[in-house]
């Protein structure tokens, strides 16, 4: 690491803080509206980018590259799919969200069903943040720093202790944005993180592109090279040994992309800061078109590493991407490898402050839908209903501090050293993703079922996914022999759930009169006159991506 790779570091890393704070100065972070929701004065292209950024870190920069270090092009999926699933949302479920005026989904539910389930999904969140995303987050992250910039080596320590400096030093930084500037500075800083990001990011799709080819080459020959090397590579239907086999699309792969950006509350509060509807609309659909190129720089990398590795056999690619513990290649530092392999020196310390940035968007956006969920869900609601707008503004920020702490401390004991990362945290989202799915599309389309059967579904599904997930007994296990992929018992268990909640209805333990949504008349709910169209079109340049790598 040389001297000008910490000073472009640091002079980027500044220089989106600096923006930041200019263009949030006298912003209004001293009422709930203003902290938690950007005083719902967001655009398009800031909703965009903030949407675009908080998904856009380690766990897809790192995790995903991972995974198609492993599995090829297969793992598009996670990216693919979620643009129909910001169709849906920006066309079906932001119209709704926004008429009712809510700040986060457990208040919407308990619009819907009581107070009991606004505070158990509450908690749910919370939890789930502080054990699964965020030590997810923060590791792949301090994973992906340390290789790109071999910090273990340049300072002496093992890698396990540089994982641990550099979790502690992006939980510091990042928590600084969440809880001191609020959801609107979150927002700024993702969009010019964003825009670095996606610079970045094309740069290392094209260098290793180059350096496969050849002096002589163009990206033809690049292809050309990993499609003889693995036949495999480049469809989009993955084999029955990969983790997102074709028929997975259909089940888990589905209904895990489709609350994640439809209910998840880390995504979607930034829909809930839209200015109005269209703007609303305008930004999400705006994300989920790039959310279909984003294989470019979030899967082909990954390709081109595993050629590097496998079929090349580069030294400097062998020796740091290295092998876990039980033999296989470390598939979770396949990306910062690339980095380290393929860029020049003096745009290293640039790429490096890109990818702190992606790494501290997701950090903070979660810090602050985190706070967002105690202060509003659960310190206003039950532990002190009279609380003034600065003391619940002080909840919300004890609360980001004692979850990143507590995230810091999960990240190395859940994922230090384990191989296909991403795919086994996607297995840990759909402990809680699928029971809140199941109840929140009751609640959004079906105007009799009460608190009673959501309650229900959210404690059958809870112990039912902690089952598949932790005792399913392994590859030879009960899981695997009645459903033959954890994917497919995710959409079973969902399916379980919405005809357990339609049951209960039917044997009369239902509300005695139909729910009517309300409007709260926050924003303008005029809708973008071309949405329909836009979102129709995205749809089937989804479609046509798969059909077209699918043989």
């Amino acid at each position: 690491m040389t001297l000008i790779t910490i000073v472009s570091f640091v002079f980027f890393t500044s220089l989106v803080a600096v923006l930041t704070w200019w263009m949030t100065r006298g912003s209004d972070v001293d009422t709930d509206e203003g902290y938690f929701l950007a005083g719902r004065s967001l655009t398009g292209v800031f909703i965009a980018g903030s949407l675009l950024l908080t998904n856009l870190s380690t766990e897809q920069l790192v995790g995903l590259n991972g995974d198609s270090f492993r599995d090829g092009l297969s793992v598009m999926c996670w990216e693919v799919v979620a643009g129909i699933s910001l169709v849906i949302l920006a066309l079906v479920f932001l119209p709704r969200y926004l008429k009712s005026g809510i700040a986060t989904i457990p208040q919407f539910l308990e619009e819907r069903f009581g107070r009991s389930v606004r505070a158990l999904t509450a908690a749910i969140f919370i939890v789930a943040y502080m054990l699964i995303l965020l030590p997810f987050v923060l590791f792949l992250g301090a994973n992906g720093l340390n290789g790109m910039l071999g910090l273990d080596a340049k300072f002496g320590v093992s890698d396990y202790q540089m994982i641990w400096i550099l979790l502690v030093f992006i939980a510091t930084l990042g928590g600084a944005y969440a809880i001191f500037g609020g959801l609107r500075a979150i927002a700024v800083s993702d969009t010019f993180n964003g825009a670095g990001l996606l610079v970045g990011g094309l740069m290392i799709t094209f260098f290793s592109l180059q350096l496969i080819a050849g002096s002589e080459g163009g990206f033809t020959d690049a292809f050309a090279k990993i499609q003889e090397a693995d036949p495999d590579a480049f469809r989009s239907l993955g084999a029955a040994d990969e983790s997102t086999h074709w028929p997975t699309l259909f089940t888990g792969v589905l209904l895990l992309n489709f609350f994640y950006w439809t209910t998840n509350q880390q995504i979607i509060q930034r829909t809930f800061g839209a200015k109005n509807l269209a703007e609303g609309q305008k930004g999400v659909l705006l994300a989920a078109f790039f959310k279909i190129l984003a294989p470019s720089i979030l899967v082909l990398p990954g390709i081109a590493a595993a050629y590097l590795v496998l079929a090349a056999e580069d030294p400097q690619m062998i020796e740091t991407v290295g092998r876990t513990a039980n033999g296989e290649w470390d598939s979770s530092r396949a990306y910062g490898s690339l980095v380290a392999r393929v860029l020049p020196e003096w745009l290293l310390g640039f790429f490096a402050a890109v990818v702190m940035g992606s790494i501290l968007s997701t950090f903070n956006s979660v810090l602050n839908s985190a706070a967002t969920l105690f202060s509003l869900d659960v310190y206003k609601q039950y532990l002190n209903p009279a609380a003034t707008s600065k003391q619940v503004r002080y909840s919300g920020q004890v609360c980001s501090f004692i979850v990143a702490v507590l995230a810091v401390i999960a990240a190395p004991l859940v994922f230090y050293g384990r191989g296909g990362v991403f795919s086994f945290f996607q297995g840990l989202n759909g402990v809680y993703f699928i029971p809140l799915a199941a109840v929140i599309m009751i609640g959004l389309f079906h105007k009799t079922a009460d608190g009673r059967s959501a309650m229900v579904a959210l404690i059958t599904g809870l112990v039912l996914m902690v089952l598949g997930t932790f005792f399913s007994g392994g590859e030879e296990g009960w899981l695997a022999s009645i459903f033959g992929n954890a994917f497919h018992y995710m959409g079973a268990v969902f399916l379980l759930l919405i005809v357990l909640q339609l049951a209960m209805v039917a044997m009369g333990i239902r509300r005695d009169t139909p729910y009517v949504q309300q409007d709260a008349k926050l924003v303008d709910l005029t809708p973008w006159k071309p949405a329909p169209y836009v979102g129709g079109g995205l749809v089937l340049l989804c479609l046509s991506v798969y059909a077209f790598f699918a043989v």
